[in-house]
Formats: structure tokens, sequence, C-alpha cells
């Protein structure tokens, strides 16, 4: 398990309105605001742009040290708005942690390795869950969670359960799939298109029991039925 590392980050007392973040949006800053269970009142502030995407750029649980009107914060960057055509960053919200307060986030998972499935059987990785959510102390914020697949053979696979969970609360399931070495593609699409003497049969029952339905008819059970024409961030 990684820990997560911390960004040094300068924020602006700015204004609330619209214009304001318009302009300030023009001088490449990104309006955003603070909050957390030891923040009084929510603070609004202004960043960096450039130093925005920094963060934006690691795929990784990140953590920042911000600093405020003189004053220091430790923060999780929690949400970050963009605008829908040029995928700019709008308004980020950034999460003032406490010591002593555990707090809810979800953190990514890489694989490692090469499976032995893979390099041998020729097989697949299947990755049904990428994201973890836990619950955890802010001392012990993980950066992200790695996966040895090295040892995979064809059909095993990694549960929740097995990730290095020391001091931190799962919120997902942990029974879960993580990951799981599929056969290879040709076998699989041979078994299941294989068709079975019992197979044919259901099919030939199956085309009996349509044909003794009269036209306009319904199955049991079938009925027809008549067509019937957070707080605004500023």
């Amino acid at each position: 398990m990684k820990q997560a590392e911390k960004f040094e980050l300068e924020g602006e007392k700015r204004e609330l309105g619209r214009k304001s973040s318009e302009a300030l949006r023009t001088e490449l800053r990104i309006p955003a605001v603070l909050y957390g269970p030891k923040v009084k009142e929510n603070i609004h502030f202004s960043i960096s742009e450039p130093e925005l995407e920094k963060i934006l750029s690691v795929s990784t649980t990140k953590l920042q040290t911000l600093t405020v009107d003189g004053k220091e914060y430790t923060t999780l960057l929690k949400n970050v708005e963009f605008d829908p055509v040029t995928d700019r960053a709008l308004h980020a919200d950034f999460y003032a942690l406490d010591e002593n307060t555990p707090v809810k986030i979800k953190v990514p998972i890489r694989l490692t390795g090469t499976a032995i499935g893979v390099r041998d059987g020729g097989g697949r990785v299947f990755q049904p869950l990428r994201i973890v959510r836990i619950q955890v102390m802010p001392d012990r914020i993980p950066a992200q969670f790695e996966l040895d697949i090295t040892n995979l053979d064809i059909g095993d696979s990694i549960q929740v359960s097995e990730l290095d969970m020391d001091g931190i609360d799962p919120l997902d399931d942990v029974k879960r799939t993580i990951v799981t070495i599929a056969p290879p593609k040709s076998e699989e699409l041979f078994t299941s298109s294989a068709v079975t003497e019992e197979d044919e049969l259901e099919e030939e029952l199956a085309e009996g029991e349509e044909a003794e339905l009269e036209e306009g008819e319904l199955p049991e059970g079938e009925e027809g039925e008549e067509s019937d024409d957070e707080e605004k961030k500023e």
C-alpha cells in the first residue's frame, strides 16, 4: 500500500458571483471552496489552473497542503466540475481533514506483474473492480492499492478481502472480485457456442409450444398493454 503524497498549493481569497468566477478563469485561476469538520464557515478561494492540472494528472489519491490567507490546511481534493465541451476545470471542492476524524474516500487499484495464466496459458486479465471505497484516518490515507497478479493462473481471482487494509475499513463487500484470469478468448467462444443434445431438445420443445398458440394469443401470464400517447457553487 502506497501512502498518498502531498502537493503544496497556494489559494487566494475570492469574491462570490458568476462575474467574479469568469474573471478568475480568464486569469487561469479556478474558483474553489474549502469545507470540513473543523471549518466553521466555507472558505471561498481560487487556485492556479496549471497547479490543479498537476494534481489531476496523477491517477492516485492526492492530499494537498493548502495555504489560504496565511493559514495552512491539510486537504483532500473531493470534486472537480468540468466544462462539458472544453473539459476545462470550472470549480474545485477541497475537504479540510481533521486528524481525529475518519474520512470516506475512493482509492484506485493498480495491478502489477504478468499472471502465469496469461504468460503460459494465453489467458486474459479481467478487472471488474478498479476503485475501492474505504473509511480511514487521515494519516493512513493510501495513494492506491497495488496488487501483484504474477502467481494467478487461469480461473484464479483476488477479492477485496485480500487487499492490504491494515488500519482501514473497507466499505465495499469484501467478497467482491477485483481481478480474475479468464480463459483464452477462442476457448471461451468454443465453449459458449457448443450445442448439446439437451439444448437442441429444449429448442424443439419451445418451437412446439409457440406453434400451438393461436394467432394473436399471448402465452399464459402475459397481458397486452395499451400504449399511452449539493448547494449550487459560485
